[in-house]
């Protein structure tokens, strides 16, 4: 008789993380970013609207680990057409994320899986991409009391 279970444990599928409303991304516009975990360590990602779909990358360059974004949302060229690295250059196509010129030509952007629905835009976390923790708010200063003698 075999020490293994009968069946293995199901993987339970990982509830979809709620990003920004869909009105929140303009076609070729500014992108919304948020932090995650991979691997456990923190990471930015960010997602954007392209040819009439949502798309979503981790914000790391393929040639360095360096955040792409020269002002916060700020991926796209200015004629919209391309996801450019700040650093380095690398153009990427923003609906694969692969890069077309630079030094990491050849190579893409880490896809993450996002999806609309109901009006709002939502990433899938996945085993080595999960949910940041939230924040805690700052704690309130405490009013002063006087002082009584």
């Amino acid at each position: 008789m075999s020490d293994a279970p009968a069946c293995a444990a199901a993987e339970v599928a990982p509830e979809p993380q709620p990003i920004c409303t869909s009105a929140a991304l303009a076609e070729a516009g500014d992108a919304q970013g948020f932090d995650l975990l991979e691997y456990g360590r923190p990471v930015r990602a960010f997602v954007l609207r392209f040819g009439g779909r949502v798309v979503g990358y981790l914000n790391r360059c393929a040639h360095v680990p360096a955040e792409m974004d020269w002002q916060p949302g700020k991926f796209l060229d200015d004629s919209g057409r391309w996801i450019l690295c700040s650093i380095h250059g690398a153009a990427y196509e923003p609906s694969s994320g692969y890069c077309v010129a630079g030094p990491c030509a050849g190579r893409s952007l880490k896809a993450l899986k996002v999806d609309e629905h109901d009006g709002q835009v939502r990433w899938y976390p996945d085993r080595h991409l999960t949910p940041a923790p939230a924040t805690p708010q700052a704690a309130q200063p405490t009013p002063a009391r006087p002082i009584s003698d």
